[in-house]
């Protein structure tokens, strides 16, 4: 029968009545300590967003500027210029950006979506903001045109009309080019959509537009006729200019190019098939795939550039998307590594009318950015300086370090630039507008991002930039070539063997510790000197779970059947019903003790970095795979590592290599265990497999994290299917006897939530979800603090081990460290999520950790007098606390929080954090004026909490949990700053930190930067005494309302930008820019009035002596006759 506990029930009485922190105060202590953060030391807001922007749709650049404009699916907007100068925007409908194009010079840029609006994004400021919007309701837009220096720009539609919109005042034209007067007779059915417009280079009144059934015409703007029609019977996909104006060129959907003169009609005067088979008897070439885009750049000596993308033929199978350059007779495929969504020819000139020049090809690709030089040979690519790699390998896990010691981002970046890549142009990033932030910020921060490939890359992310400083791939460890019997009992679909689940590190003392899917913990020092590791150490461990008593088949879930039709190799074939305990132990092919993965036996070259120092595996025991590790801590100055999963937990001295307590979850307790586990298996059929990852670290992780966000599928040692088989009784391993390892995650989120990790489901298996290690008052009444572990539960203990470590030097490498369980400290609801403590002042205590010291040293003397040195017991100001002081333990779970007071171990304070959902992440913080609660709620909420006293000081609805990604990624850090992913290839960073809020404007950098034009191309003496330059229109005339009228008013709607006192003070900078300019006009009107003024004086001062004169004239004369004179 099940002890009834009158206290539980009036703890939670008291939670449930009140949400407010309910204080409870000792009876021989007073805890009055000052807390000094206020509310208004917090507020939210987004700082950068950094990556490749995910799922890219078109792109534009400016080449006065220099900068790159990069438009999403999801209408996200990314602005690039020189390195650490980059900016995200985002229309608010969401809908597609089809099409970008800059004001060039000007500071704006416009865009075009698929839900037919068009808007002008002032970029004088430095978060952009939307000057003007213009929703279409009857056209759908398919292609857009802004001259230079025009104020103009061409909408081509689906329905083969052209509009015209006036990008200062955003009114459309009354200037309407219809298809059917642009194609007359020429063809009986519709042209199409509009698939170009351009004007020629030389003469802006003759405009080209492109429909997509194979017809060009060569519009009159000012006789409002096409001059020529030029057909062809494959579809346009895009159109090219020559810049003389003579000559255009075509791409088609059957991969040939086709170059037109302007003034022959009938046929091409060329037509090209780049990637053809030419025939020999004459006939047509083989059709190819479309020619997506084309671009013919012309240079002043030698040949033009032709640049298209697509046109691969039909049988390159399995060929990866290829970008084509053409110059003179030579042809250069280059081969990309995913499909190209859009290129642009960098140029020297922004003129159309001039040679173009062109030195680089910016290449977007669906996963990446590239930049090709066109000036070098063999057109090498440029070094990417953006953060755009983190997607590389799928990210699994973050952590984010802020405040870090200095010499940590030096030490990394000098391991890391011997890991640079060669091949690369000579050049310099040609995309180098804007200019940095004038930011005061100069705490370094660090982020460090797990991947599925087993990668782990280290980021410098000080002042809101990101650059990759160094990368470490740990799947070096291990032998990745299988035996073909492997392969069979292990199943070929272990996608990810190697993705990091877990990350541990100790800023100071630089040590490293990941956990992998596959049950693996890695261990690494770092050095800055080259090494060879002969033989990988290496330690196994046994972790079992015994359940001895069977319980009565619950009737739930119908899992045999399935289950009966895929025997388990190694397992009994006897696994429809409940089998026998002997069953799964004997006549297992798989064997025990075996690891997932294979350490290598071969000697392993380690370059300087992180250098392995030690592996733990977890094996299989009596035929079932081992737990997936939720849950990992780390302590340099004990020389421990700790991991935990649902057997129960490990403690490994990595300087003895040897394994100090391996302890199933219900040894912790003891005799004082609060659950009777008896009679109940330990996972219900409810538990959806995916290993622990269900109940894992608080849930900040979830059984998502083990895997790599695109792998649908994981290990087959790994995912256990759990719920095939409600009925079975556990032995000695984790999962249910005989399961077969299929793949088996649906609905992974909702399901595994309202079970395990909202703790209702109270059955089941009780995992270790966080570990803390700190010198602490172990025992109640303790006056002397003792190196100690705590261990947190996923239902919600909080339990101690005492640790009993030998004296620092060669002691330390001979005698065992001896830990003991100490008992329960707390319990609270819902799984333990982050333990912290304070000293008797409230400030931060830090656990002890070991200087960092350079493991490879040579000298024994040397080394012997570094170990010496170490082994400080803490850094903080408790390190000498008198017998009378006390410190406090900070615990979250993911409904509550508590304060205890030690040594006494009375709860003093008390607050419930979230009822109805639970938190995902939570970090005890440093901020600048104290120490702060941080937590991120799945119902979107960020919240923080004074600490000790539990005060809510901040709560914003941020953003509701959408995607498991970002329950997974989710991190705070000192100083109020914050990160998560938010897709799979971008990290959005936030601040809770009002310091950093303001200071915000200030660190962003400039996107634009006053730069003068570029000079038009001189005409020329002869062109301008025959007529033969660029002829210019006075657009204004023609399009403007006078001449052309109003537009319909049903066609579009015209919707203003938001205003607002925010969009003002951004603003601020480009209306500054306006007025001046506004004042220069002002002031040479005023100059050309008064010049005015001037001439119109003169000229009234000559009439007046002119009518003086003639007066006088007339009266010598006025006697006189006619024949007289």
């Amino acid at each position: 029968m099940k002890k009834f506990n009158i206290r539980k029930v009036l703890d939670g009485l008291k939670e449930v009545s009140s949400s407010t922190p309910s204080v409870q105060v000792g009876p021989q202590e007073n805890h009055l300590i000052q807390e000094t953060l206020q509310s208004d030391h917090f507020q939210l807001c987004k700082t950068v967003r950094h990556g490749f922007p995910y799922q890219p749709s078109s792109m534009a650049f400016d080449p006065v500027q220099k900068i790159l404009a990069i438009g999403t699916q999801s209408g996200a907007l990314r602005l690039f210029g020189r390195p650490g100068v980059e900016c995200y925007c985002q229309h608010e409908s969401g809908a597609a950006v089809i099409h970008l194009q800059f004001l060039i010079n000007e500071g704006a840029l416009v865009s075009a979506l698929a839900d037919d609006s068009v808007h002008l994004w002032n970029l004088r400021q430095k978060r952009p903001a939307i000057l003007h919007s213009l929703k279409f309701s009857r056209e759908r837009i398919t292609f857009c045109h802004l001259p230079f220096q025009s104020k103009w720009l061409y909408i081509g539609t689906e329905r083969g009309n052209i509009h015209l919109v006036n990008v200062e005042s955003f009114m459309l034209s009354g200037y309407v080019i219809m298809w059917n007067k642009a194609i007359e007779l020429s063809s009986k059915a519709h042209p199409g959509p509009v698939v170009h417009i351009s004007d020629n280079p030389m003469d802006e009144g003759k405009l080209i537009i492109g429909f997509e059934a194979g017809i060009v015409v060569l519009w009159d703007l000012k006789s409002k006729k096409a001059d020529y029609r030029y057909t062809y019977d494959e579809a346009i996909h895009s159109v090219a200019w020559h810049h003389e104006g003579k000559q255009f060129i075509c791409s088609h959907s059957d991969g040939t190019l086709t170059i037109w003169n302007i003034r022959g009609q009938g046929k091409p005067i060329q037509t090209i098939t780049p990637h053809g088979k030419q025939p020999k008897d004459g006939k047509k070439p083989e059709p190819c795939k479309p020619i997506l885009k084309v671009e013919y750049k012309t240079t002043r000596i030698g040949e033009p550039f032709i640049i298209l993308s697509g046109g691969l033929s039909y049988d390159t199978v399995g060929r990866r998307p290829c970008l084509t350059v053409m110059h003179g007779k030579s042809t250069a495929v280059l081969e990309m590594d995913y499909p190209i969504v859009d290129f642009l020819t960098l140029c020297e000139t922004p003129y159309s009318n001039d040679f173009q020049e062109p030195y680089a090809v910016v290449v977007l690709l669906e996963k990446d950015l590239v930049v090709i030089d066109l000036a070098q040979n063999g057109y090498p690519i440029f070094e990417n300086p953006y953060p755009l790699t983190i997607h590389e390998s799928p990210v699994t896990c973050c952590e984010y370090f802020a405040d870090c010691p200095v010499d940590l981002i030096p030490a990394l970046y000098s391991v890391g630039s011997r890991q640079k890549r060669q091949g690369y142009s000579k050049k310099e990033w040609p995309i180098n507008g804007g200019n940095w932030g004038q930011g005061t910020q100069s705490y370094p921060e660090i982020i460090i991002t797990g991947h599925a490939d087993g990668t782990v890359k280290f980021w410098d992310a000080s002042a809101i930039m990101l650059q990759v400083l160094y990368k470490l791939k740990t799947a070096k460890v291990f032998d990745r070539n299988r035996s073909k019997e492997d392969k069979s009992s292990t199943e070929v679909s272990d996608e990810d063997p190697f993705a990091i689940q877990i990350m541990a590190w100790c800023p100071e003392s630089r040590m490293l510790c990941v956990a992998g899917v596959s049950a693996n913990v890695i261990i690494y020092r770092f050095s800055k000197l080259e090494v060879t590791t002969e033989v990988v150490q290496l330690v196994e461990v046994r972790m079992q779970y015994e359940l001895n008593d069977i319980e009565s088949p619950d009737g739930g879930g119908g899992g045999g059947e399935q289950t009966s039709a895929l025997p388990t190799p190694g397992a009994s074939p006897q696994t429809s019903g409940p089998p026998s305990h002997p069953s799964t132990s004997s006549n297992n092919s798989d064997g025990g003790n075996m690891p997932c993965l294979k350490v290598r036996s071969t000697p392993l070259k380690q370059s300087a970095g992180y250098q392995v120092d030690l592996v733990v595996q977890l094996v299989w025991v009596s035929g079932e795979p081992p737990q997936q590790i939720t849950s990992l801590a780390l302590n340099s100055s004990y020389g421990l590592v700790v991991f935990g999963n649902s057997n129960g937990l490990a403690v490994v001295d990595y300087v003895q290599k040897t394994v100090v307590l391996n302890l199933g979850t219900v040894e912790l307790y003891g005799s004082n265990d609060p659950y009777q586990r008896q009679p109940r298996s330990p996972r219900k059929s409810r538990q959806p497999s995916g290993g622990l990852c269900d109940i894992n670290e608080g849930s900040a992780t979830s059984e998502d994290r083990c895997k790599s966000p695109t792998s649908a599928k994981m290990s087959r040692k790994l995912s256990l299917p759990t719920e095939l088989k409600p009925d079975l009784v556990l032995l000695s391993v984790c999962p249910p006897r005989g399961a077969n390892p299929l793949d088996h995650r649906d609905n992974s989120f909702s399901r595994s939530r309202s079970s395990s990790v909202t703790s209702i489901d109270k059955e089941a298996r009780e995992s270790i979800s966080s570990f803390h290690f700190s010198d602490t008052f172990v025992r109640k009444g303790d006056s002397a603090l003792t190196p100690c572990l705590y261990v947190g539960t996923t239902l919600g203990t909080m339990l101690s081990l005492a640790l009993t470590l030998p004296p620092a030097g060669e002691q330390r490498q001979l005698q065992p460290v001896i830990i003991s369980p100490t008992g329960i400290l707390v319990r609270l609801k819902g799984s333990v999520m982050r333990m912290a403590f304070l000293d008797s002042t409230g400030s931060m205590l830090p656990p002890p950790f070991e200087p960092w010291f350079e493991p490879n040293v040579t000298a024994d003397g040397e080394e012997r007098e570094k170990v010496r040195k170490r082994r400080p017991v803490s850094v903080s100001p408790s390190t000498s606390q008198d017998l009378n002081e006390s410190q406090y333990a900070v615990v979250c779970s993911e409904k509550q929080a508590k304060v205890i007071s030690l040594p006494s171990q009375t709860c003093i304070y008390k607050h419930s954090i979230t009822e109805t959902s639970f938190i995902l992440r939570a970090d005890v913080v440093q901020m600048s004026q104290g120490v702060s609660l941080a937590c991120f709620c799945a119902n979107g909420h960020i919240m923080t909490l004074s600490v000790p006293g539990l005060r809510p000081l901040m709560d914003v609805n941020y953003l509701p949990l959408t995607d498991m990604r970002i329950a997974r990624t989710f991190c705070f850090t000192n100083l109020g700053q914050a990160m998560y992913l938010c897709s799979p290839t971008e990290i959005q960073r936030i601040t809770y930190s009002q310091d950093t809020c303001e200071n915000l404007q200030e660190m962003l950098g400039e996107l634009f930067t006053p730069v003068e034009t570029p000079e038009a191309p001189n005409r020329g003496f002869f062109k301008g005494l025959f007529g033969g330059g660029a002829q210019s229109l006075d657009r204004e005339e023609l399009f403007g309302e006078v001449s052309a009228g109003k537009a319909s008013r049903s066609l579009a709607q015209h919707i203003p930008g938001p205003g607002g006192i925010e969009g003002m003070k951004g603003a601020a900078s480009g209306i500054v820019g306006d007025l001046a300019r506004a004042r220069i006009a002002l002031d040479e009107r005023g100059q050309k009035l008064g010049e005015l003024d001037e001439r119109t004086a003169a000229m009234m001062a000559s009439a007046d002596s002119f009518s003086k004169h003639a007066h006088e004239m007339m009266l010598k004369c006025k006697d006189k006759k006619w024949y007289q004179f």
